[in-house]
């Protein structure tokens, strides 16, 4: 599968943003998503994910209430929604995917094989 990262730019805290991972390739149902960010200097780090089906989902405490993850298999698309976003939020945002069989979801980057190129968001005071 190839994850094609949209969405991201710059905004005022507490302001909020979408973003879009676009997949194509094989069965878009078939794969665990989720989201991961790189903040300025820090290493990355895990922040949301979404089962095949879309009914379990898993966040970083840090954006739980402010973020939501959703996905849209018929149109092989996931999306995270952020909102009342703060400055440490800014980042660049990658998505990921992973094959699976079961409804299982994934926070460790090396559960997911498939990387989309990244988007910057930036949060400015």
């Amino acid at each position: 599968v190839q994850l094609q990262a949209s969405g991201g730019g710059l905004v005022q805290a507490g302001g909020s943003l979408r973003l879009s991972c676009a997949a194509s390739g094989r069965a878009f149902s078939s794969y665990v998503t989720g989201w991961f960010r790189r903040p300025p200097g820090k290493e990355r780090e895990f922040v949301a994910t979404i089962s095949r089906g879309g009914t379990r989902t898993y966040y970083r405490d840090s954006v739980k209430g402010r973020f939501t993850i959703s996905r849209d298999n018929a149109e092989n698309v996931m999306y995270l929604q952020m909102n009342s976003l703060k400055v440490e939020d800014t980042a660049v945002y990658y998505c990921a995917a992973r094959e699976s069989v079961s409804g299982a979801v994934y926070s460790t980057e090396l559960s997911y094989h498939y990387w989309g190129q990244g988007t910057v968001v930036t949060v400015s005071s």
